[in-house]
């Protein structure tokens, strides 16, 4: 799934990123002794996440359906709301990043150095927890929001990702290769406007289904006959932009009161005019 694959690329390349500085500011100035509390740091937001998933999915068994809708429709609301902050984050960030990075490695070292590992941990921890409730969201899209059905699908493409993520954090760390982030941010940005808007929509879905919310079979169109849910472009559909052939009234109007005033705003962040030559430059 294309969507799950951009979230662990996009996720896993922020993270990759932190860590690349982190890593590298202890190595040039000469504190590479502090390198270990790094690493620890982040083995302990990785094991933290698998077991908020392993949780999820076992908690996930021992409700009822209605309950099961309710939960999942919330945290899919929750998902949303993290990767919209997170493209308006790195939006805004991303030039600042590193400076920001170094003064608080700096500060953590001055101690006994044992600071640093909460550096490590809330600087990736957010990825983290992001991409643990969007595939959360996502794989229960993809399996009909049914809980007892598994599919591998979702968590494989959102770990070949992270994988290219790593590999790219690597070689950019080791200067083999170059990318123009800013412009990288930027594209996948606006590709993560139009998740986020299906994450959410499927969101008020599940709300639907728990009978919370009105309109469950009150739909704004249904095209079901011409692209079905098991077809190879339903798939592509579904798997890309969370593309549902039946989509109630509400989905529609959730996915477009979200996605006409958050692209607009990104868009205009985005094309915002960077420092004059004379400011200082972040790294």
């Amino acid at each position: 799934m294309l969507g799950n694959f951009l979230i662990g690329l996009r996720e896993g390349l922020e993270a990759a990123l932190v860590v690349s500085i982190l890593v590298a500011y202890l190595v040039k100035s000469d504190r590479r002794h502090l390198l270990p509390r790094i690493w620890l740091g982040v083995g302990l937001v990785v094991a933290l996440c698998a077991a908020i998933t392993v949780g999820l999915g076992l908690q996930s068994r021992q409700l009822t359906f209605q309950t099961q809708e309710l939960v999942g429709g919330a945290l899919s609301i929750v998902a949303a709301a993290f990767v919209t902050w997170m493209i308006f984050w790195m939006a805004t960030a991303a030039r600042t990043i590193g400076a920001t990075l170094r003064g608080q490695v700096d500060q953590a070292a001055g101690g006994s150095g044992w600071a640093l590992v909460l550096v490590a941990v809330l600087a990736v921890g957010r990825e983290g927890l992001e991409t643990t409730l969007i595939l959360y969201s996502n794989t229960r899209q993809a399996t009909g929001g049914t809980a007892g059905e598994q599919t591998a699908t979702p968590i494989l493409a959102a770990l070949l990702g992270i994988a290219v993520a790593v590999l790219l954090g690597y070689l950019l760390y080791r200067g083999a290769i170059s990318i123009d982030l800013t412009r990288f941010f930027t594209w996948t940005g606006v590709l993560l406007v139009f998740v986020a808007a299906g994450v959410l929509a499927y969101g008020f879905h599940d709300l639907q289904e728990a009978a919370l919310l009105p309109g469950l079979h009150s739909y704004a169109f249904d095209v079901s006959d011409v692209i079905g849910p098991g077809t190879w472009v339903g798939t592509l559909l579904k798997g890309t932009l969370n593309f549902s052939p039946q989509t109630t009234w509400l989905e529609a109007a959730v996915w477009l009161l979200y996605v006409v005033p958050v692209l607009a705003l990104f868009v205009r962040r985005v094309r915002r005019p960077r420092l004059p030559a004379g400011a200082p430059a972040a790294a």
